[in-house]
């Protein structure tokens, strides 16, 4: 039964994986990349390695799509300040 499941999961992550690489929208993205560090995390689980899984869980599941929308903020705010500046010089 384990043999299955392993097969699916892994099935699974590589439809994340291209769900990740399809997608366009930085925001979705970072949506994407979430999910596909929570199957990666699975995936290790199953495999018997739980300290990797609690790794991936960290680093792929929460930091990563943290620091991607951290990004997305500052630059979001930047392009406000960047129009506020040229739209008082005119």
């Amino acid at each position: 039964m384990i043999g299955w499941l392993q097969t699916g999961v892994l099935l699974l992550v590589a439809v994340a994986g291209a769900g990740v690489v399809r997608t366009r929208d930085p925001l979705q993205q970072s949506i994407a990349v979430s999910f596909y560090g929570l199957t990666l995390a699975l995936l290790f689980f199953l495999h018997q390695a739980p300290d990797v899984a609690l790794s991936q869980i960290v680093v792929g599941a929460v930091a990563l799509p943290l620091m991607i929308l951290l990004a997305l903020a500052k630059v979001h705010r930047q392009d406000e300040e960047r129009r506020g500046r040229e739209e008082a010089e005119r």
